[in-house]
């Protein structure tokens, strides 16, 4: 199985997903790894990215989680994954492929975003995340209100892990 903890910059997808994966004992991938540089440079910026942008990133997602699955392991992305169309890309197999929605607020985020230093998407950016944001219909959607602890406790109660 591959879970995708998606949502916003700042939501807090790679606390989670990495703690998730641990918990799991899966591997743990954070897809702003896989930007080209490009991509991060124009973010750094303040530049919002456009479709085009993200086609070959998504593509390498994909790819990734298509060789993950099959070599049977599992794995966690920390993936933003605004837009169904995106979704849709990294959803390589419905069966094996589930997306949990980390949902929050404008203004817990950004309080958030401004106090992690040094991270390339600044405070600045979240209009256009949000913007572009089309929440999930068919994701575990969890408030991010919840303290890190108790966000895993209900993600791992409702995929039946314990």
């Amino acid at each position: 199985m591959f879970l995708i903890v998606m949502g916003v910059s700042g939501c807090g997808k790679s606390t989670i997903g990495k703690s998730l994966a641990e918990d799991l004992g899966w591997h743990f991938y954070d897809g702003d790894d896989f930007h080209p540089a490009e991509n991060v440079t124009k973010m750094s910026q303040g530049i919002p990215l456009t479709d085009a942008d993200r086609a070959g990133w998504l593509a390498a997602l994909a790819r990734l989680i298509r060789g993950s699955l099959q070599k049977g392991q599992s794995g966690v992305l920390a993936c933003s994954a605004l837009k169904q169309k995106y979704r849709d890309e990294l959803t390589v197999d419905p069966n094996q492929v589930k997306f949990i929605y980390l949902k929050g607020d404008y203004a817990l985020i950004k309080a958030r975003m401004e106090a992690r230093p040094g991270h390339y998407m600044k405070p600045g950016m979240l209009d256009s995340q949000f913007a572009a944001l089309e929440e999930p219909t068919d994701a575990l959607t969890v408030d991010i209100r919840h303290t890190p602890q108790e966000i895993l406790d209900f993600i791992k109660k409702q995929l039946g892990q314990k």
